[in-house]
C-alpha cells in the first residue's frame, strides 16, 4: 500500500481527491494537512465523506510518505516545498500551475514532468515529480492535440469553453455568489486566461511550425461542476480524415474517447474521462470537448497520473460512473 499525503486538504479538489484515495485499492492516506482545520474530522468539511472515514485534519506532516499531493492555490506550492523537506523516495504531484510550463519544471532540483497522459504517458512512468494540468487546459489541449501531432493546425484556432462554478474554488466572490451564478452566464479573462500557456507551450511541442493564434473564450455557467468546449479550425481534409486521425491518436487512451454522436457534459460528471466529438462544415472542423473540471481536470489525473507512476493499471481507482439520471 502507498501512504500519501495531502498539502491544502479543504478545498473541491482535495475533497475529490480524498474520496478517490479512500477507494483506492492500493493507498493510504497517512495525513491531510490544513493548518485551519486541524483536529476537525475530514467529513466536517467534506460532507460526502460521512460514514466513510474518521481521519482528521492534521498541521503535522510525515516527510517519509510515498506520494505527496499538493493542492494549494497558485503560487503556494513554490512557498510550501521552499519550506519543507520530504524524503528522497517521496513522488510529488502538483495540481497547481506553479510548475506546468518549461520555464518552471526544475525547482531546486526537481524536474517536474508536465502530467497530461494522452501527450506523454512513457515519460509520466519514470518521473518523480508531476504538474498536473489545468481543468480547461486539459479540455482544450485533448480537442486539438491530435491535429497539432500531425502538423495540421494550419490557421488560428478558436476555443468557446464553459466551467461549472467548483473551478473557482470554495472561496465566495462577486461572481461565484449563487445570486450570480444562478439563471446566469457570463465570460471572463476573454483571451488572457492563464492555462493558455500551457496549451500553447504542448501544441508547440507537437507542431513547432506552428505560429497562429489560440483565441480561447472562457465562460462560466449556472451549474456546478464540469467543462464543455467549442472549438473549431480550418481543416481541408474530409470528416472521415478527422475522424480517422481522433482516433488513431487515442486508440491506446484510457479515458478520452471519440464518439461518432453529439456528446454532451451529462455523460462525463463524476468521471475521469474526456468525450470528443467532430463536425465538418465547409472547410472548417469543429471540435467538442468534454471532462468534469474536478476530476479529468483535476484529482482524477492525478490519480491516473500515480497510477502510471507506480505502474498500477491505469483505471484503477477511477472506473466511476457518470451522474446521467
Amino acid at each position: 500500500m502507498l501512504e500519501v499525503g495531502i498539502i491544502g486538504g479543504a478545498g473541491y479538489t482535495a475533497g475529490e481527491l480524498i474520496r478517490l484515495l479512500l477507494n483506492h485499492p492500493k493507498t493510504n492516506i497517512n495525513f491531510v494537512y490544513s493548518t485551519s482545520n486541524a483536529g476537525n474530522k475530514l467529513y466536517n468539511v467534506h460532507q460526502d465523506l460521512i460514514g466513510d472515514t474518521e481521519i482528521s485534519f492534521t498541521n503535522e506532516i510525515n516527510p517519509d510518505i510515498d506520494v505527496l499531493f499538493l493542492c494549494l492555490g497558485h503560487g503556494n506550492s513554490t512557498a510550501f516545498l521552499q519550506k519543507s523537506s520530504f524524503s528522497k523516495n517521496t513522488k510529488i504531484i502538483d495540481l497547481s500551475n506553479d510548475f506546468r510550463l518549461l520555464a518552471d519544471q526544475n525547482f531546486e532540483g526537481k524536474e517536474f514532468v508536465y502530467g497530461l497522459p494522452e501527450l506523454q504517458k512513457e515519460a509520466i512512468k519514470s518521473a518523480k515529480y508531476i504538474a498536473n494540468p489545468g481543468c480547461f487546459a486539459t479540455a482544450l489541449q485533448l480537442a486539438i492535440i491530435p491535429l497539432a501531432a500531425n502538423g495540421l493546425l494550419q490557421n488560428d484556432v478558436h476555443i468557446n469553453a464553459v466551467t461549472g462554478a467548483t473551478g473557482a474554488g470554495t472561496s465566495l466572490s462577486a461572481t461565484t455568489h449563487f445570486t450570480y451564478r444562478d439563471n446566469n452566464f457570463s465570460h471572463y479573462k476573454p483571451f488572457t486566461h492563464q492555462h493558455l500557456g500551457e496549451i500553447n507551450q504542448t501544441v508547440n511541442q507537437l507542431q513547432s511550425n506552428f505560429n497562429f493564434e489560440i483565441n480561447f473564450m472562457p465562460n462560466r455557467g449556472n451549474f456546478s461542476r464540469g467543462i464543455f468546449a467549442t472549438t473549431y479550425t480550418k481543416f481541408e481534409d474530409t470528416i472521415e480524415e478527422a475522424t480517422k486521425i481522433y482516433k488513431e491518436y487515442y486508440k491506446d487512451a484510457a479515458f478520452t474517447f471519440v464518439s461518432e454522436n453529439d456528446v454532451h457534459m451529462k455523460q462525463v460528471v463524476n468521471t475521469n474521462k474526456c468525450l470528443i466529438s467532430l463536425i465538418k462544415h465547409g472547410n472548417k472542423l469543429l471540435i467538442t470537448s468534454t471532462i468534469d473540471n474536478l476530476l479529468k481536470g483535476a484529482s482524477g489525473q492525478a490519480i491516473q497520473n500515480m497510477n502510471l507512476m507506480y505502474g498500477f493499471k491505469e483505471t484503477e481507482g477511477l472506473q466511476l460512473k457518470a451522474n446521467f439520471f
